[in-house]
């Protein structure tokens, strides 16, 4: 008896505020930075596997990349199969915004183990998603520890997708806003009271995951010296983004024709991941640049000089080798590899007209793509401007909200919209 009222004791001590006057420091604020620091160590752990996974596969090249994507795909279906479906982005988001805010991390290891068989061995999408999921439903369960409810619950598990954002792209800001704005494709701040929580938590994974892989400050991509040249450029953008809007309708309604396919193939989701891992290895053997999701394949499309036609088969197979990824059930997010089809098409319209700047082309084609698939145009603007050391951000803004306004009406993640819709 004597242990257990120690033990209700400290529990009614962590319902109270910790006075610290004369500073605003509370017990949310530390709950804040706690997601963070787990997050941050979640994303560390998971990166640092993923990369040692990604050197021992890339051992298996040339033809025999055919049967390593299928056997990593059909061990991911299985994965699945047998320890449960983890789900896709678009769960995580109906759980934000119409289950309370709630992420259950029953299903973490299904999406840990496949998701790293899937972008460890080749597949089209990144572990944006996977981490997404881990971090997010990290702070959901810190909340119910400490008995949250509401929106305090919601914006704890806000705060530990922030700090999975964060981690995997190294933007504090960008990461915590698409945290935010990911979640409803026109009102962005409807979730406006879960932005200090995703901010603390990003700051604080962000220390942690560059202390574990040893992140330098800088761009991630490095694009050639843009030099602003007037507001002609602004109307480059917006045209440059149009372009770039085209070609991510082309990819949101060849996924859904993708999508289709599959579900017409009424067998085991480890036949469905067999079959995209053979036709992700057949794409790969033919174009080995669009294997994997783009972190390092960006900087190769910059510092080589690929032929016209080449960049266009890259572009075309890039999009099939996303679409099919995310529609046979392989798992992982598919930003980074929106980046990469928008680097290329942005290489291809300089290629054409070479009197347009080059990294203003490939900033605005990115922008513009990621805009109008994940709706996202006041993050995706920030994202860019650090993963590219873009400094001028009226243009690459100028273009994300092409793309966020020209976007198809029905959106790619559909739980963005509202329920009614």
């Amino acid at each position: 008896m004597k242990i257990k009222r120690k033990l209700i004791s400290y529990s009614n001590l962590l319902d109270q505020p910790i006075k610290f006057n004369p500073f605003v420091f509370n017990r949310t604020f530390l709950l804040w930075a706690l997601v963070g620091l787990i997050g941050g160590v979640i994303a560390g752990t998971y990166w640092v596997v993923l990369e040692f996974l990604i050197h021992k596969i890339a051992f298996f090249d040339g033809w025999l990349v055919i049967p390593t994507m299928a056997i990593c795909g059909l061990l991911a279906g299985l994965v699945i199969h047998f320890i449960g479906d983890p789900g896709e982005i678009d769960l995580i988001v109906d759980n934000i915004r119409f289950n309370k805010g709630k992420l259950t991390p029953k299903n973490n290891p299904s999406m840990v183990l496949s998701s790293l068989l899937c972008v460890a061995s080749g597949g089209s999408l990144g572990p944006e998603a996977p981490l997404v999921q881990v971090t997010g439903s990290t702070g959901t369960w810190l909340g119910k520890i400490f008995r949250l409810k509401g929106e305090e619950l919601r914006s704890l598990s806000i705060a530990g997708m922030a700090s999975g954002f964060t981690a995997l792209f190294g933007a504090p800001l960008g990461g915590s806003l698409f945290s935010l704005e990911i979640l409803h494709h026109k009102h962005a701040v409807e979730y406006y009271k879960a932005i200090m929580p995703a901010l603390v938590a990003s700051c604080f994974s962000y220390i942690v995951f560059s202390l574990i892989i040893h992140l330098g400050l800088g761009a991630t991509w490095t694009l050639p010296t843009y030099q602003f040249s007037g507001a002609f450029d602004f109307g480059i953008a917006v045209l440059l983004a149009i372009i770039a809007t085209i070609v991510g309708w082309i990819f949101i309604y060849c996924t859904k024709f993708l999508k289709s396919v599959f579900k017409k193939i009424k067998t085991a989701i480890y036949i469905k991941t067999l079959i995209g891992g053979i036709l992700l290895g057949l794409i790969s053997y033919y174009y080995p640049l669009t294997r994997y999701f783009g972190h390092e394949e960006i900087n190769s499309l910059l510092n080589n000089d690929f032929s016209i036609n080449a960049l266009f088969l890259i572009l075309i197979f890039k999009i099939l080798a996303i679409s099919v990824t995310v529609t046979s059930g392989w798992r992982g997010g598919f930003i980074i590899p929106l980046f990469f089809v928008g680097t290329t098409l942005g290489l291809i319209i300089h290629h054409f007209f070479p009197s347009i700047n080059v990294s203003l082309a490939i900033i605005c084609c990115m922008a513009g793509i990621n805009a109008c698939v994940t709706r996202t145009p006041m993050s995706t603007t920030i994202l860019l401007a650090t993963l590219t050391g873009f400094s001028y951000f009226i243009p690459i803004l100028f273009a994300s909200l092409t793309g966020y306004f020209l976007a198809p009406r029905t959106a790619f993640i559909g739980s963005q919209m509202d329920k009614k819709a």
